[in-house]
């Protein structure tokens, strides 16, 4: 399935949705929306993942580059990721730097 992947600001938090699957062909065009949305400087970063099927390394080295980028005040909250992505991201050790949430804003 071919990478899909959309962005707004409101409200100075950042909102990314990911679809398809995120790897070395399409991690270049995330880091284009990570440089868009960090001009902005936003206080949070969301990543809506239910439709992500797939992440590679590329993928998570975007979350490393997000990290970077934002600063470590701006927290990262990936929601609704699938069980092998959340298998990935605890394999890692990255889940340690996001917030893996049912929903954003938490209810």
């Amino acid at each position: 399935m071919a990478f899909i992947i959309t962005s707004e600001i409101s409200e100075g938090i950042a909102k990314l949705t990911l679809s398809g699957s995120l790897d070395s062909s399409s991690a270049s065009l995330m880091q284009v929306e990570i440089q868009k949305v960090a001009t902005q400087a936003p206080s949070a970063l969301v990543l809506y993942i239910s439709e992500l099927e797939f992440m590679s390394s590329a993928g998570l080295r975007m979350l490393i580059f997000a990290k970077q980028k934002l600063g470590t005040s701006v927290q990262i909250y990936i929601v609704q990721p699938q069980g092998q992505i959340v298998d990935t991201l605890q394999m890692t050790g990255i889940i340690h730097s996001v917030h893996i949430v049912d929903n954003y804003p938490a209810q």
